[in-house]
C-alpha cells in the first residue's frame, strides 16, 4: 500500500470512535471545532511525505521513515530531523502521530525480543507482525502509558484495599482468544486523531502486580474503549492574536477500558512483571530523544522572538538584553548539540535497533525542562507588558482606531505597528497564553517529570571512573594511574 495522503489519514478517523468533549459524543473528531483542529495539525505529517522538498527526509524505502527501526546514530539523527522539521512546520507543537507510536514499538520489539530469549514467550513475533502492519497501511499511532495511580503511596495490587483496583489498568479476565483488561490511563496525547493505540505498562512491578503488568494495541474504535477530551487551550481563537494555538492543536484524553477484549495477536504483555519495568524504561529512553528533537523548534521561536522584539523596541544594544539574549542562545544550542551527543552515543540492542544514549538524553531532557521557564521569563522582560495589554485584532482593523493604533505603537523608528504587534501577540501566544501554559506543563511533566530526569541521570552514570580518578589525585592507597 502507497503512502497515504492526508484526505485519506482524516477519512480513517471517522470509525465511530466513541469520543466526548465537555459532556458531548463528537459523532466526527474531523469536523468538531477543537478535535477536528488538531487533526489537521496531525494531517502534516502526511502532508509533509507529499512535498518534494522533505520527500527525502519524510520517506524511506518507499514508507514513513518513522516507521523504520534505526540502525546506527546516522539514522537517529535522520529521525531527529524529521521531528524537528515537522515540528517547525507544526507552528512548534509536535506533530506526534509516528513519533511516540514507534518509540512504543522500538521498545516493544527489544523488550519482547529480550522476553522470548529468557522465557520462551510469544510475544517478538506479534511485535514484529504489528509493527509491519502499521507501516504498511501508514498509521496514526497513539500511546496510552500513565495510569492515574490513585493513591500514590501504595503499589497497584494494593489499591485494591483503597477500594480502587482500577486505579491501574490491569487484566481482569482471560479467554480463549485473548485478554479482557479494565483500568484508565490518563495524558494520551493525540489519541482522538490515530488509528491504533499501544498500551505500556507505567513502572516497575512486583510478583503481586502481575495483573497490571500488559501491553498491547487496539484500534481507537474498540467496544468498550472510551475517550474523554480535556477542554484546555480549547477557547475560541484568531490567527492575529493567537498566531500558533489558532492553527494547531493537540488533542490529550482521559482513556478509559471498561472490559476491553483484546485477541492474543495484539498482546505483547500479558502477567511478566519482571518486564514491565524494563519495557516502560526503554519507552522512555526513545522517547526522551523524541521530545529534545521537537524542542528545538520551540526554544528556537523563544530566541527569535526574543531578537526581534529587542530590536522593535530599539533595546538590541542594552547589556542585559544581550546578557539575555545569550543566555537564550546558549540555552537553545546546549540542547541541539546534546540532541546530537544522544545520538552519537547510541549503542545497539538486539534485534538491532540503536538506541539513543540514556545518560544523554536524559541530561538533555534536564537542560530544557531547567531552563524552560527561566527563558520564557528572559522573553517576557524583552517583550515588555504589551504581552498582555496590547490592542485586539478588532481595534487594528477599526477605521476609527487602527490610525491610533498605528501611530502609538510603531516602536523603534520605522517599525511597523501591526508588525511589532504581530511579533508581540506571538510572543504572547508562546508564553502568555493557554497555549503558553500548556507548553510550561509539558516542560516539567512531559515524557517524565524532572525528577525522574535526575534518577535516570544518577542510574545512567557509571561513577566508578569518576571516583577511581579522584582517588588517584588524592594519593588513595592502591589506585592505579587512569
Amino acid at each position: 500500500m502507497p503512502l497515504r495522503t492526508a484526505e485519506q489519514y482524516l477519512a480513517s478517523l471517522r470509525d465511530g470512535r466513541r469520543v466526548y468533549f465537555r459532556g458531548q459524543r463528537v459523532a466526527d473528531v474531523t469536523t468538531h471545532p477543537v478535535l477536528g483542529l488538531a487533526a489537521r495539525h496531525a494531517a502534516l505529517d502526511y502532508q509533509l511525505a507529499e512535498q518534494p522538498a522533505y520527500r527525502d527526509l519524510a520517506v524511506a524505502g518507499g514508507r514513513s521513515r518513522y516507521y523504520v527501526p534505526p540502525q546506527r546514530a546516522e539514522d537517529l539523527l535522520a529521525r531527529s530531523r524529521l521531528i524537528e522539521t515537522a515540528t517547525r512546520l507544526g507552528g512548534t507543537l509536535v506533530v506526534l502521530i509516528k513519533e511516540i507510536g514507534t518509540d512504543a514499538l522500538f521498545a516493544l520489539s527489544i523488550v519482547a525480543h529480550e522476553l522470548d530469549q529468557r522465557a520462551g514467550t510469544p510475544y517478538a513475533a506479534r511485535v514484529r507482525a504489528f509493527h509491519e502492519y502499521c507501516a504498511e497501511h501508514d498509521l496514526a499511532l497513539a500511546v496510552a502509558q500513565t495510569d492515574v495511580k490513585g493513591d500514590r503511596s501504595l503499589g497497584p495490587a494494593e489499591q485494591a484495599a483503597q477500594g480502587n483496583p482500577d486505579a491501574y489498568l490491569r487484566i481482569v479476565e482471560r479467554r480463549a482468544g485473548g485478554i479482557v483488561v479494565r483500568g484508565a490511563k490518563a495524558h494520551t496525547s493525540v489519541s482522538t486523531n490515530a488509528n491504533e493505540l499501544i498500551v505500556l505498562p507505567t513502572r516497575a512491578l512486583g510478583e503481586a502486580d502481575a495483573a497490571y503488568a500488559v501491553s498491547f494495541a487496539v484500534p481507537l474504535n474498540t467496544p468498550g474503549l472510551t475517550l474523554i477530551a480535556s477542554p484546555h487551550g480549547a477557547s475560541e481563537k484568531n490567527a492575529f492574536e493567537h498566531p500558533l494555538s489558532a492553527r494547531h492543536k493537540m488533542m490529550e484524553t482521559l482513556t478509559i477500558f471498561e472490559d476491553v477484549f483484546v485477541p492474543d495477536e495484539r498482546v505483547f504483555l500479558a502477567g511478566e512483571w519482571q518486564a514491565a519495568g524494563p519495557l516502560a524504561l526503554t519507552f522512555v529512553e526513545f522517547h526522551r530523544f523524541t521530545a529534545i528533537s521537537y524542542k528545538l523548534p520551540l526554544v528556537d521561536a523563544l530566541v527569535g522572538a526574543a531578537y526581534l522584539l529587542a530590536e522593535y523596541n530599539g533595546i538590541e544594544r542594552a547589556g542585559h538584553v544581550r546578557d539575555k539574549l545569550a543566555w537564550l542562545i546558549a540555552y537553545a544550542e546546549g540542547l541541539r548539540a546534546l540532541v546530537q551527543a544522544a545520538a552519537a552515543r547510541c549503542h545497539v540492542r538486539a534485534p538491532g535497533i540503536a538506541v539513543p544514549d540514556p545518560l544523554t538524553v536524559n541530561v538533555a531532557k534536564l537542560h530544557f525542562a531547567a531552563g524552560y521557564h527561566q527563558a520564557v521569563a528572559r522573553l517576557q522582560d524583552i517583550a515588555g507588558g504589551l504581552l498582555v495589554t496590547a490592542p485586539s485584532q478588532e481595534d487594528v482593523e477599526s477605521a476609527e482606531l487602527g490610525p491610533l493604533v498605528r501611530r502609538y505603537l510603531g516602536g523603534k523608528l520605522g517599525v511597523d505597528a501591526i508588525d511589532r504587534l504581530r511579533a508581540l501577540y506571538l510572543a504572547a501566544d508562546l508564553t502568555a497564553s493557554d497555549f503558553g501554559g500548556y507548553q510550561e506543563v509539558l516542560a516539567v511533566h512531559a515524557e517524565g517529570s524532572i525528577e525522574a530526569e535526575k534518577l535516570a541521570i544518577l542510574r545512567s552514570y557509571d561513577a566508578s571512573a569518576a571516583k577511581a580518578y579522584v582517588r588517584w589525585l588524592a594519593g588513595i592507597e592502591g589506585e592505579a594511574a587512569p
